[in-house]
C-alpha cells in the first residue's frame, strides 16, 4: 500500500491547468432548478421499487469493492458516490438518465456498506477523509479509468471534492451537493455557535462508547432518524429505507463511520500513510476541474452557505440551489436536478 500512496502522490504532483474558458475566481454562475431543463420523473411506485439487477466486485487498493455499474462499457466514465447513513440506492434513479446518455455509470459501496469488505484482516477500518478518497482512485486504477466526472453527496461530496483537489488529473469534472467539504482536524478544533454544534449532536453522541455501543445496537433506527431530520420533507417510505438499511449490515460499518467522527474532532487517530495528504488538506486546496455545486431547499443537515465556498472553485463553476422541499439526499430526492447537473458540468 506504501508504494500505491507513493505512486499517487507522484500523479499529484503532475496535476493540470487551468481551462482557458474558467470562470474567474469569485465570479460563480447561479441558477435555481426551475430554470434547468426538466423530464419526466418516474412514478413513485416505480421509484419505490427501483434497484440495482446485479452488482459486480473487483479488488482496488485495501478491499474488494462491491458496485453497481449501468449503462454502454464503452461509454464515458462517471462515478457516483453516497454518504452517511445511505448507500447506492441513492443514486437508483440518477443511473438510468445517465446511462441513457451513453454514460459508464459506476457506483461504489463506500469502506463499510454494502458487500464491500477489506481484503486483509490486518487492515485499520479506518475512516478519515483522504483514506476514502485514495478508495476511489484505487478503483479507478483496478478499472483502467484514466479519468472520470466524480458526483456525490455528504461523504461521497467530501471523497469527490478531494480526489478532485489533490488529483486533479483524475477527476473530469465535479459534482458536489453542499458544495466544498474539506476540512481538517485543525479546522474541528474550531468551537461553533450553540446552534450549530446542535445540529452536530451526533458527533458528540459518537465521541463516547455509550454512542458507539447505541450505533451499533440501533444502527437502522437511528440511521432512519437522520435521514427525517436531514430531509423534513422527504416522504419516503419503509420499502425505501429498508432497501438502503440493508448496506449497514456490513461487519465494519459501525467501526468506519465512528472512526469517521472521531477522526474529525481529533479524538482518533489515522494512519502515517495518509499524513502526507491531510496536511495538503489542511490547506484548504482549491478545486480547479469545472464544477457544478447544489443545495437541496429544504436541507435539515449540517451545510455551508454557498457563498462561503465559492471562491474554492477555481475553475468554471456554478452553483444551483433547488427547490421543492428539497433535503439532504438530494440525488434521491432530486434524480432529474441532480442527474442534469452531472451532463452540464460534463459540457462546461
Amino acid at each position: 500500500m506504501e508504494q500505491e500512496v507513493n505512486k499517487l502522490s507522484r500523479r499529484r504532483m503532475l496535476g493540470v491547468g487551468l481551462s482557458a474558458g474558467a470562470v474567474l475566481l469569485g465570479e460563480p454562475l447561479f441558477a435555481k432548478e426551475s430554470e434547468m431543463p426538466q423530464a419526466s420523473s418516474p412514478s413513485a411506485a416505480a421509484a419505490q421499487s427501483a434497484t440495482f439487477d446485479s452488482l459486480k466486485e473487483i479488488d482496488a487498493g485495501v478491499l474488494r469493492v462491491s458496485y453497481a455499474e449501468v449503462g454502454p462499457s464503452n461509454g464515458k466514465p462517471v462515478l457516483l458516490l453516497h454518504g452517511w447513513p445511505y448507500d447506492i440506492h441513492s443514486f437508483v434513479e440518477v443511473a438510468p438518465r445517465l446511462a441513457a446518455e451513453d454514460y459508464r455509470v459506476i457506483i461504489p459501496y463506500l469502506r463499510g456498506y454494502g458487500a464491500t469488505r477489506f481484503l486483509s484482516d490486518e487492515t485499520m477500518r479506518n475512516g478519515q477523509p483522504s483514506a476514502l478518497a485514495l478508495d476511489v482512485v484505487a478503483l479507478m486504477d483496478a478499472l483502467h479509468l484514466d479519468k472520470a466526472v466524480l458526483a456525490g453527496f455528504d461523504w461521497g461530496a467530501r471523497t469527490a471534492d478531494i480526489v478532485a483537489a489533490l488529483w486533479p488529473e483524475r477527476c473530469k469534472a465535479l459534482v458536489s451537493v453542499s458544495g466544498y467539504l474539506i476540512g481538517s482536524q485543525e479546522a474541528g478544533k474550531a468551537p461553533l455557535p450553540p446552534k450549530a454544534e446542535l445540529e452536530w449532536w451526533y458527533q458528540f453522541y459518537f465521541a463516547t462508547e455509550r454512542g458507539r455501543a447505541g450505533y451499533e445496537r440501533y444502527r437502522k433506527e437511528f440511521a432512519n432518524l437522520i435521514w427525517k431530520l436531514a430531509s423534513p420533507k422527504w416522504n419516503f417510505d419503509e420499502q425505501t429505507f429498508n432497501r438502503s438499511a440493508a448496506s449497514f449490515d456490513n461487519p465494519d460499518h459501525v467501526a468506519i463511520v465512528i472512526h469517521n467522527y472521531r477522526w474529525r474532532l481529533g479524538l482518533a487517530e489515522g494512519e502515517k500513510k495518509y499524513d502526507e495528504f491531510e496536511k495538503q488538506l489542511a490547506q484548504a486546496p482549491s478545486i480547479r476541474v469545472p464544477s457544478i455545486t447544489l443545495e437541496g431547499d429544504a436541507n435539515g443537515a449540517p451545510h455551508p452557505d454557498p457563498a462561503a465556498y465559492a471562491r474554492k472553485f477555481s475553475g468554471k463553476y456554478q452553483h444551483r440551489d433547488i427547490t421543492g422541499g428539497i433535503g439532504h439526499n438530494l440525488p434521491q430526492e432530486a434524480p432529474q436536478a441532480f442527474a442534469q447537473a452531472v451532463l452540464d458540468v460534463d459540457r462546461m
